[in-house]
């Protein structure tokens, strides 16, 4: 059953973490092993879908179960360490908990391999769900009762709309303002530093019940 709880949902990619430099070094060794060209500027500016709707564009449909596979096997030691925070990230995961709600971090990503970034980073949600993207996430944010979702792709504001949860777009990743606002994004921050006071001031209207 839903929580009567405030609960605010985060993507993660983009939204707390810049997973650029881990994400490229992991296709970069996935490339050479398999010995498929991957233009990997390219795939890291376009973050948030799942691995293996990226993959789709280098890899025959039959190889793209085993390359993400690899992929998923290498990332742990290629793209943890390099991976910092964004701004406000840390901060903005506090907000919500000091207001005595609960933090949920909802993401395409592998599970296992989201978790090492929280944990490397020492982000602290109260729960973690990976694997979901876009309308999909929508069952994780419906779970747990979120009344806000906040992320930096059209796909989170898709997710945050199926979930009837507000919608919170960072410019942070590769969607633009416009580009979230058309997609139904409530509230467009340029990145998480402002979310604390924005937060603060929505519970202050009586919304955060």
């Amino acid at each position: 059953m839903p929580s009567r709880t405030l609960t605010v949902g985060f993507d993660l990619d983009m939204t707390l973490i810049d997973s650029r430099p881990g994400i490229k070094a992991a296709y970069l060794t996935l490339a050479a092993e398999t010995g498929v060209y991957i233009d990997t500027d390219l795939v890291v500016s376009r973050l948030g879908p799942p691995l293996e709707d990226e993959l789709a564009n280098w890899y025959p449909p039959e190889a793209i179960a085993a390359a993400a596979d690899r992929y998923r096997a290498l990332y742990p030691d290629r793209a943890i360490t390099p991976t910092p925070a964004l701004a406000g990230a840390r901060e903005a995961v506090e907000a919500v908990q000091a207001l005595g709600g609960r933090a949920i971090v909802v993401t395409a990503k592998y599970e296992p391999n989201a978790k090492l970034h929280l944990d490397h980073l020492g982000l602290v949600p109260d729960v973690l769900i990976g694997g979901l993207w876009a309308e999909g996430k929508a069952e994780a944010l419906l779970d747990h009762g979120a009344r806000i979702y906040v992320g930096d792709h059209t796909g989170d504001v898709r997710g945050a709309r199926a979930a009837d949860a507000l919608s919170v777009g960072v410019t942070t990743g590769p969607c633009d303002e416009e580009e979230l606002r058309a997609a139904g994004a409530d509230v467009i921050l340029p990145n998480l530093t402002g979310f604390p006071a924005w937060l603060n001031a929505w519970a202050a209207r009586g919304e955060a019940v």
